[in-house]
C-alpha cells in the first residue's frame, strides 16, 4: 500500500514536525516515571467513548487507541486495541506517546513568559532577535513579527516539506540540527506577504524556539522543562535528550508508511525526534496533556494579559470552524461551546485533545497517522468525532 494523495496532504498540512536548536551538552529532565493506571469508569460518557475507541481499531485499523478525560469532577482512563500489532498485548493505560505538535504550545507559554518579562514584544519583528537570520526569496526578517511566527501567519515556507520525511523509513534514526532545517525553509520562497493570511509552518516555531535560546542564552528544551513541565507538575511529560530515540515505558508501539519498502508499514517507536524540535519533539501522556490544557486555560502557566493574547485567534481553515491562536487551537464542539488545545501528528501517533472553559480536559491517542492503515481522511475524522465523544457524550 502506498501513501495516498489524500494521506500526504494531511501530512504535510498537519504533521507535528519542527526543530528548534539542540545543544548537546544541555541538561534536560527525562520523565520516565510510569504513568498511573487509572481504572476505567463505567459511566455513560465512558461508554459513548469505548464504542469511539474500539470503532478506531476495528473500522479504521488503529492498532490501539486510548483517551483519557475529567469531566464534572471525576477521570477516567480507557483503551482499545493491542500494543503490539500482530499480537494481542494489552494496551496501557494513559502510555507515553510522542505528543508532536503539543510542542508548539509549550514553546508558546515559553514566549509569552517572556513576553510578560518585558524581553520579547509580540509585535516586534523577528530581526530584532535574531539578526540577519530570516532571508530569503521574498522572506524578509525585518517584515515578519513574533506574533506571526506564533500564529501561523508568516508566509514562511514549510521546512518539514523539503527535507525528505514523506520516506520515513529513511531518515527514522537522522538527527536534523535545526540550522540545517532552516536552510532547507528558506532555500524556498514565501508562500504570502506576512499577515496576508494563515499557513501553518512548522518553519515558524523552528525559530520561536531559536527566539527562546537568544533572549535566554540556555536550550529550549531546559526553558520548556524549568519554565512549564516543572512548573505544571507534569510528571510524565519530557523532552528527549539528543540522540535518545526511545521511549518511556509503558507504551504502546507507534507504527507508520515506509516508502522506501512500497508503502509496508514499519515500527516507528523508536526514532530520533531531532526534526521535531520545538514544534514537536516532546513526549507525554494523554493524561499530562490534558492537565497541561486545564492548567493553562486556569490561569496557572500566563498572567491575565498573555492568556488573552494567545486565545485571540483567527480562521484556521484546517476543519471547520477550527481557529488557531497563538500556539492554540479552538475547536468548536457539537455539543456548544469549544475546546482549546492542539493536538500532534508524528509518524507512529496522533494525540487531540485539550480544555473547555467549564472546567471538561480530555486526551486522547491513537499509535499511527490517519491514513497508515485506512482511507487518511476518514480515520482523521473518526479521531476528531471521538475526541468530540469524550468532550460532549
Amino acid at each position: 500500500m502506498v501513501r495516498t494523495k489524500t494521506a500526504e496532504k494531511l501530512r504535510k498540512g498537519m504533521l507535528v514536525i519542527a526543530a528548534a536548536s539542540l545543544v548537546a551538552s544541555a541538561t534536560t529532565v527525562a520523565a520516565t516515571a510510569s504513568p498511573p493506571q487509572a481504572a476505567p469508569g463505567r459511566g455513560g460518557t465512558d461508554r459513548a467513548l469505548q464504542k469511539s475507541l474500539d470503532s478506531l481499531v476495528r473500522e479504521d485499523g488503529f492498532p490501539a487507541a486510548f483517551a483519557w478525560v475529567r469531566k464534572d469532577g471525576r477521570t477516567s482512563s480507557l483503551v482499545s486495541g493491542t500494543a503490539r500489532l500482530g499480537k494481542q498485548v494489552p494496551v496501557p493505560r494513559d502510555g507515553y506517546v510522542r505528543a508532536g505538535s503539543n510542542t508548539k504550545t509549550f514553546t508558546a507559554v515559553v514566549v509569552l513568559q517572556l513576553v510578560a518579562e518585558g524581553k520579547v514584544a509580540l509585535d516586534e519583528p523577528i530581526e530584532t532577535y535574531l539578526p540577519g537570520v530570516v532571508r530569503g526569496e521574498g522572506i524578509d526578517g525585518r517584515k515578519i513579527t513574533v506574533r506571526q511566527l506564533l500564529q501561523h501567519t508568516s508566509g514562511l515556507p514549510n521546512y518539514t516539506e523539503h527535507i525528505g520525511l514523506e520516506d520515513f523509513a529513511k531518515l527514522q534514526h537522522t538527527f536534523f540540527h535545526p540550522h540545517d532545517l532552516l536552510t532547507a525553509a528558506l532555500a524556498h520562497p514565501a508562500e504570502f506577504a506576512p499577515g496576508a493570511r494563515w499557513k501553518y509552518s512548522n518553519t515558524n516555531y523552528l525559530l520561536a524556539g531559536m527566539l527562546i535560546e537568544k533572549v535566554t542564552g540556555r536550550p529550549v528544551q531546559e526553558q520548556i522543562t524549568e519554565r512549564v513541565i516543572r512548573k505544571a507538575g507534569l510528571r510524565h511529560t519530557s523532552w528527549p535528550q539528543p540522540g535518545d530515540q526511545s521511549l518511556p515505558k509503558p507504551h504502546a508501539r507507534g507504527y507508520a508508511l515506509s516508502s522506501t519498502e512500497n508503502g509496508k508499514v514499519v515500527d516507528a517507536t523508536r526514532m530520533d525526534p531531532s526534526w521535531g524540535g520545538a514544534a514537536g519533539q516532546m513526549i507525554s501522556t494523554p493524561s499530562d496533556l490534558a492537565k497541561f490544557a486545564r492548567l493553562l486555560l486556569d490561569g496557572k502557566l500566563l498572567a491575565p494579559e498573555q492568556l488573552a493574547e494567545m486565545r485571540t485567534t483567527v480562521d484556521a481553515p484546517l476543519m471547520p470552524g477550527w481557529r488557531y491562536g497563538l500556539g492554540l487551537f479552538s475547536i468548536p464542539l457539537s455539543c456548544g461551546g469549544e475546546y482549546w488545545g492542539h493536538g500532534g501528528d508524528i509518524d507512529g501517533y496522533e494525540t487531540r485533545g485539550g480544555a473547555t472553559d467549564d472546567g471538561r480536559s480530555v486526551g486522547l491517542a491513537v499509535t499511527a497517522l490517519p491514513g497508515t492503515f485506512s482511507d487518511a481522511e476518514k480515520s482523521a475524522k473518526a479521531v476528531m468525532s471521538a475526541t468530540d465523544t469524550a468532550f460532549c457524550n
